[in-house]
């Protein structure tokens, strides 16, 4: 599959993936555990143990999240075997919450946020742009801020506190503010959001599909608007963002009342 497999795997990062393929190979008659029976690779195992926390699936969606990555000589009764080990009780019965009743809880008070870079042909030559969004996880709505050729911590600092400030007066104010682990999330970061009155949940290592939604807007933004443009510099990237948010929100805040409507007039069963 070649480099296609970077695009597939979301649970895992593509190194740990190949490591554990090669370390697969060489262990496939080694080892036997003292209840008989071979031993499940380490990796194979935290894989299974990560999807379980981080999701709150039953064994059979880990199954199905264990085919996507190629990972198809693993049993039901093995992924059992795995959690009852790890005293890790079958989705259904687990007092955690999975992530998806995670989101429904927080509803329109929990936000994403995530960075994106523009080429834009400058008196310099070609450099990169960044460009900081967030993105509310029930209504779609999103904020972007202006670029920078410099995305240092000040800067995102700033943008923070100016999504803090635009938001701090709604009925339901941001609560929570989720994001990756990248660099630019500084410790000047987090304090900007808490002095806002809000709390951070930084999102485990290598799981781009816990940001999914911010992730699918970054993808709409360049596809429907930025990557038919040449940009030539700052204040022409400024423009395309504010113009095309400003009818991305419309659009979505349209299709939020019609699904509303057809929720309502729907006859109850």
């Amino acid at each position: 599959m070649g480099r296609a497999i970077e695009e597939l795997i979301t649970i895992v990062s593509p190194t740990t993936f190949f490591r554990w393929l090669r370390e697969e190979k060489g262990s496939k008659s080694k080892n036997k555990n003292p209840k008989g029976g071979q031993r499940k690779p380490r990796e194979l195992r935290e894989l299974v143990i990560e999807i379980a926390k981080t999701t709150g699936f039953g064994y059979t969606r880990i199954i199905g999240e264990l085919r996507k990555l190629g990972i198809k000589n693993i049993s039901r009764q093995t992924v059992r075997n795995i959690l009852k080990e790890e005293e890790i009780q079958p989705g259904p019965d687990r007092t955690s919450d999975s992530w998806t009743e995670f989101l429904n809880r927080h509803g329109e008070t929990l936000w994403a946020s995530d960075f994106f870079s523009v080429k834009s042909i400058t008196a310099r030559g070609i450099r990169d742009l960044y460009v900081m969004v967030f993105l509310n996880l029930q209504t779609r709505e999103a904020i972007v801020t202006e670029s920078t050729y410099r995305p240092n911590s000040a800067w995102v600092c700033r943008q923070t506190k100016m999504f803090t400030e635009q938001t701090r007066d709604r009925e339901k104010p941001p609560a929570i503010l989720i994001h990756d682990r990248d660099t630019k999330y500084t410790k000047k970061f987090r304090e900007t959001v808490e002095a806002a009155g809000m709390k951070t949940n930084p999102l485990p290592k290598a799981s781009p599909n816990l940001n999914g939604r911010c992730e699918r807007f970054i993808e709409t933004i360049k596809l429907e608007c930025l990557n038919k443009f040449i940009v030539s510099g700052k204040k022409h990237l400024d423009y395309l963002t504010n113009e095309f948010t400003s009818y991305y929100n419309i659009k979505e805040a349209a299709w939020s009342r019609i699904i509303c409507r057809r929720f309502l007039r729907s006859p109850m069963k």
